[in-house]
């Protein structure tokens, strides 16, 4: 072998090295992805059934109801437009509650149940996610823009 055809075998061994570097390194971060979706895309079919995804909106008055001796609860949320019912099991944030914007993140079941792995309500009462008070804009059930600090965006 030449040293030539011995540098070029080194620069394809170099290339298809990096290649595969580059691929795995895209896939791991595709996987890692949480695209947001709110309860009119989920209700249109947009919203993927086996992938994780996160789901914000309001939670709907009267509808969190909690399983006695355990941590489940199922709730409602809604942008306003639509709505998708959700199931935790777990501790709850402090500051969820009825009324408050929220963002859940979990899979979307084939029977249309949001299953959530973490549910989260930010720091104060003022505050609304960006995506959430978007989300609520667009369907033009977004409250007085003074009460959070997220539509101000």
């Amino acid at each position: 072998m030449t040293p030539r055809q011995r540098r070029m075998l080194w620069v394809t061994v170099i290339v298809i090295g990096v290649s595969i570097a580059t691929f795995l390194t895209l896939a791991a971060f595709q996987k890692n992805l949480l695209y947001f979706y709110t309860p009119s895309q989920i209700a249109a079919g947009e919203a993927p059934t086996n992938y994780a995804f996160r789901v914000g909106g309001l939670v709907k008055e009267g509808s969190v109801k909690r399983e006695p001796d355990s941590l489940a609860v199922r709730f409602t949320l809604t942008d306003g437009a639509n709505e998708v019912t959700v199931f935790y099991e777990g501790i709850l944030p402090d500051l969820f509650r009825e009324g408050q914007g929220i963002i859940a993140i979990g899979q979307l079941q084939p029977d249309g149940l949001f299953k959530a792995t973490q549910v989260l309500a930010k720091h104060d009462e003022n505050y609304m996610p960006p995506e959430v008070a978007d989300a609520l804009k667009k369907s033009g059930k977004l409250p007085p823009v003074d009460d959070f600090k997220g539509a101000s965006r």
